[in-house]
């Protein structure tokens, strides 16, 4: 993978289907975009966003340390069966590494249809990756410092 990236991406995003490939196939064409579009406006690029099937949350601690990435934000199908099939998460780490703690992971959760919308989700998402690489922070830590 790192082939595809020419330099460190200060942020990527990452896609996995996690417990549920119809969250992602029903968020994800809306949130990408909303995402971009937000981190354009303050002039920060992404670069290509892969796939990862079968991907748990730990999926994005692996790909900051390879990438060297200083905001990764996987979007993951979550576990069908509480009220929808269709609910996609975004969780979100400045500078990720294997075992870091949990508690330095921000959740954006309940994005569906039924919920909150793609395209709103997306659009909070880059808010908040913008704050992160203001505050150098992600997760608890983030919240402390606001």
């Amino acid at each position: 993978m790192k082939r595809a990236y020419l330099k460190q991406p200060r942020v990527l995003i990452a896609v996995g289907d996690g417990l549920s490939s119809t969250a992602i196939e029903a968020n994800v064409a809306e949130a990408i975009p909303a995402i971009k579009q937000g981190l354009a406006l303050v002039n920060i690029d992404v670069g290509p966003v892969p796939f990862i099937r079968f991907a748990r949350v730990a999926t994005e601690d692996y790909l900051g340390e390879a990438l060297k990435a200083d905001v990764v934000c996987l979007l993951i199908g979550e576990r069908p069966g509480l009220v929808t099939a269709k609910s996609m998460s975004a969780y979100i780490a400045y500078r990720p590494k294997v075992g870091m703690p949990e508690s330095r992971r921000t959740v954006i959760s309940n994005i569906h249809p039924g919920g909150v919308p793609a395209v709103e989700a997306g659009a909070y998402i880059s808010e908040v990756i913008q704050n992160m690489l203001t505050q150098k922070a992600s997760g608890l830590e983030l919240v402390s410092k606001s």
